[in-house]
């Protein structure tokens, strides 16, 4: 992973915080106990179990690493420094589908929280890019990678 500053809401990093805190303290033992039972059932060079649990400690040691190293290098968005004359990173941003002819509100997040099923869009993607910097009362044509347009109109601006 890149030293790439990452940028989190309050929730975001309470989020990744308590990932590390379960890692650290419950899934760590959990594995810890799956190998020391897979250990004894013998030969380790056939045991199906206990490569399955090696490969899980990986899984496990990879992701507090890399959430270490997200943590290091995050920056948390101060919701006081958020202007809502404007989309930014950190706000809700109420709009008009004119497609769907539908009302839809998204937050603006980072990358890292991201969760499109509970409309929380990153700021990389391509309805959050063409969002950002918009005001209320303006029509923003979204281009998909797909390469089909459409148009959001911004009705309002929240933290």
């Amino acid at each position: 992973m890149d030293n790439k500053q990452i940028m989190l809401t309050d929730e975001g990093l309470q989020k990744l915080e308590d990932e590390l805190e379960y890692l650290k303290t419950v899934k760590r033992k959990e594995v810890s106990d799956k190998i020391k039972e897979a250990r004894g059932f013998g030969d380790l060079s056939e045991n199906a179990e206990y490569d399955e649990a090696k490969n899980e400690q990986a899984q496990v040691e990879a992701r507090v690493s890399q959430i270490e190293q997200m943590l290091k290098v995050a920056k948390v968005i101060d919701q006081s420094e958020i202007d809502l004359d404007k989309v930014s990173l950190g706000t809700s941003v109420k709009v008009y589908d004119m497609d769907f002819e539908e009302e839809i509100v998204y937050s603006i997040v980072g990358s890292t929280e991201a969760d499109p099923d509970k409309f929380k869009i990153s700021d990389e993607s391509p309805v959050g890019k063409a969002l950002l910097g918009g005001h209320v009362g303006d029509e923003i044509e979204v281009s998909t990678p797909a390469g089909t347009t459409f148009t959001l109109k911004i009705l309002e601006i929240n933290k």
